[in-house]
C-alpha cells in the first residue's frame, strides 16, 4: 500500500510517519512525503483562497499511484481527485475535512476521515487564559510596563482593576468537547457556571439555562463554544449584546462569524462591554484597517487557540489509527464517505 504524508509545519511529516509505523501493522506500506507551505489558510473551504489552488499541481504529482493520503491542509479539489485514480482514502488531521470536496470524493469512491477532538484540551485551556487576560487587563498592563516603561497606578484603583472568576457568573454558549472542559475548569475556579446548548442532553457542570437570552442577561462573562452553521452565524449581534449587564466580557475562541463585529465594536466603544477576548474573526487574516484594532478593551490573538505540540501529535495518531483500521479491513471510526 502506498501512502502519502502531506504534512506541513504544524502536523509534521515526521509525526505522521511515526504514527503510521505504530498503527499500520496489517500490511506493509510505502510512505512518501510532501511538505505543504504554512500557513495554508487553515480556516476556509477549498476554492476560497489562492494558496490552496497553488498547491494542486504539487499534490497531484505526489499522489501518483497513492492509495492513502494523510494530511492536514492539502486541497483535495475535484481537479486533484480527478487526477488521482488510485486514491481510496483521505485522512484529514483536523476536526472536519473542510479542505476536501467531500461530495466529489464520494462520487469517486474515495473515503474521507477526520480527527475529532484533537484540540479540545488546548482550546479549552486557551479560552480560560484569554478570559483571565481580558478580565484582569494582563496584555494592556504588560504593554504599558514592558513597552512604554509606565508603572500604571490606575491599575490599582477600584474603577480600573478587573473582577475575579470566583463567584462571577460565567455563561457558556455551547457545551461540546471544548465547552464542557471550560466549564469544569471554571467550576474549579469557583465561578457560577451557566450553560446554554439546546442540543446537549444530560447533566452539565453548572446550571442549564433554557434560552440564550436568559443566559446573556445573567452573565458577567460569556464564552462562545458553538459550531458555525447557518443557524449560528451572527448569533451574537447588537440585540444580544444589549442584553448583557453593563461592563461584561465576551470571549470567542470558537469561530469569528458567530459574532457581528460591528455590533461588538459598538458595544466596546459605548462601555456596554468592558472587554472582549478574540482568537477568531469574521475575516481572517484580520485586515490591517479592521475596526477591532482601534476599539478599547480588546485582547486579540491570530486563531491559535487550538495550536499546541500535543495537538499535532494527537492529530497524527488519530489519523494513523484510521489508516490502520483501513489496512486491516476494520470499520473506520470517523468517516464521512
Amino acid at each position: 500500500m502506498k501512502i502519502l504524508a502531506a504534512g506541513d509545519h504544524f502536523v509534521l511529516n515526521s509525526l505522521i510517519g511515526e504514527a503510521l509505523d505504530a498503527a499500520v501493522t496489517a500490511c506493509p506500506f510505502e510512505l512518501t512525503e510532501l511538505t505543504l507551505p504554512w500557513p495554508l489558510e487553515p480556516f476556509t473551504k477549498v476554492g476560497e483562497v489562492d494558496e490552496a489552488a497553488d498547491c494542486e499541481d504539487a499534490l497531484i504529482e505526489a499522489l501518483r499511484g497513492v492509495e492513502v493520503c494523510v494530511t492536514q491542509m492539502a486541497p483535495f479539489t475535484e481537479r486533484v481527485l480527478d487526477a488521482s485514480p488510485a486514491l481510496r482514502l483521505i485522512v484529514v488531521c483536523r476536526g472536519g475535512p473542510v479542505n476536501v470536496n467531500v461530495a466529489a470524493a464520494r462520487a469517486r469512491g474515495v473515503r474521507v476521515c477526520f480527527a475529532p477532538g484533537r484540540n479540545a484540551a488546548a482550546t479549552a485551556e486557551f479560552t480560560v487564559g484569554m478570559m483571565l487576560a481580558a478580565m484582569r487587563r494582563i496584555p494592556e498592563t504588560h504593554d504599558a510596563l514592558a513597552r512604554q516603561g509606565v508603572w500604571d497606578a490606575s491599575s490599582f484603583t477600584y474603577e480600573r482593576c478587573g473582577p475575579e472568576l470566583e463567584d462571577t457568573r460565567v455563561g457558556l454558549v455551547g457545551y461540546g468537547a471544548v465547552g464542557s472542559r471550560v466549564a469544569r475548569v471554571l467550576c474549579a475556579f469557583g465561578a457560577e457556571v451557566e450553560v446554554y446548548d439546546p442540543y446537549v442532553r444530560g447533566d452539565v457542570h453548572g446550571v442549564r439555562v433554557a434560552s440564550l437570552d436568559a443566559l446573556l442577561s445573567r452573565s458577567r462573562v460569556v464564552t462562545l463554544h458553538a459550531r458555525l452553521t447557518d443557524e449560528t452565524r451572527g448569533l451574537i449581534g447588537a440585540r444580544e449584546l444589549g442584553l448583557l449587564p453593563r461592563g461584561s466580557v465576551l470571549v470567542n475562541v470558537a469561530r469569528g462569524p458567530l459574532v457581528d463585529t460591528d455590533a461588538l465594536c459598538d458595544a466596546l466603544e459605548s462601555g456596554r462591554l468592558a472587554a472582549a477576548a478574540l482568537d477568531t474573526y469574521e475575516r481572517e487574516p484580520l485586515p490591517a484597517d479592521a475596526r477591532l484594532r482601534r476599539v478599547p478593551g480588546v485582547v486579540m490573538t491570530p486563531h491559535l487557540g487550538g495550536a499546541s505540540r500535543p495537538v499535532a501529535e494527537k492529530a497524527a495518531r488519530i489519523a494513523a489509527a484510521e489508516v490502520g483500521r483501513y489496512a486491516g479491513g476494520a470499520a473506520l471510526a470517523h468517516c464521512l464517505t
